[in-house]
């Protein structure tokens, strides 16, 4: 169980609010089952809205510079247009549907820096809207992502970091207005062509697009460049493949094509 301190919500004497979340572990299109506790303060409150909001850390390009937001990409409304009496205690249970293309928080069961996913508890009250602290929502890969992750992992791929850029990839299904880039350092056998590896899964309900951006080494005399590749995994056959093999054909037909190797 995961609980937030009851803290102030609206000013002095006003309402306070505790969310409680009965796991905080989920899946990319899982659900985040909890329930939000409304405390009246020292006088009658109007409740206008009582929602949730899906958060996550996203870099956002804008002309030559860069910003980092709290971007929102899903919302829950859970309740709204009641008095709160003073003293009195209400409390809704909820149910989180987590996006498909949600970004991991964790891999290799280890937290993934540079990536954080929140549920906001957002109360407005006569006008004022607190829009509330984030309550951690850890997310798990799929057992497909987890095999990728872990094929990668045995071609001696290491992870560097891991971020959220808010666009869209060319020739994806994406619904989500960012995507999540995991970043891998290569073992030597990839490293005199790559300097470095991303991986972005875009994921559905029973398959996913996996996309592949190799950073070319530059030389002496040559700046480096990206190549992409991109292939679709199905879940109910990914335990059929040898993945190891397939990204390692991957990797070179893409190096071999766009020159790294």
């Amino acid at each position: 169980m995961v609980f937030k301190k009851l803290r102030q919500a609206m000013g002095i004497g006003g309402p306070q609010i505790e969310t409680t979340l009965q796991d905080p572990n989920t899946q990319p299109g899982g659900v985040v089952r909890g329930e939000v506790t409304l405390i009246g303060g020292q006088h009658d409150s109007n409740i206008k809205s009582l929602n949730l909001a899906l958060r996550s850390r996203v870099e956002v390009e804008s002309g030559d510079s860069e910003h980092v937001t709290n971007l929102e990409y899903a919302k829950v409304s859970l309740a709204g247009g009641f008095e709160l009496d003073d003293g009195s205690r209400h409390t809704i249970p909820f149910e989180f549907a987590i996006p498909w293309e949600a970004p991991l928080t964790h891999m290799y069961g280890r937290p993934l820096l540079g990536t954080t996913v929140g549920l906001a508890t957002e109360l407005e009250v006569a006008g004022a809207v607190d829009p509330g602290d984030l309550d951690p929502i850890a997310v798990q890969p799929l057992p497909a992502q987890a095999r990728i992750l872990e094929a990668f992992g045995n071609l001696g791929f290491r992870f560097r970091n891991a971020d959220c850029e808010r666009g869209r990839i060319y020739g994806v299904n994406q619904t989500l207005p960012f995507y999540q880039e995991i970043e891998f350092t290569p073992p030597p056998q990839y490293a005199s062509g790559i300097k470095q590896l991303e991986v972005t899964f875009v994921a559905y309900p029973t398959a996913m697009d996996v996309v592949l951006e190799l950073d070319k080494r530059g030389g002496m005399f040559t700046e480096g460049h990206d190549s992409f590749s991109r292939f679709k995994v199905d879940y109910a056959t990914v335990g059929n493949t040898d993945w190891e093999g397939q990204l390692n054909g991957f990797l070179q037909d893409a190096g071999r094509r766009k020159g790294f190797f």
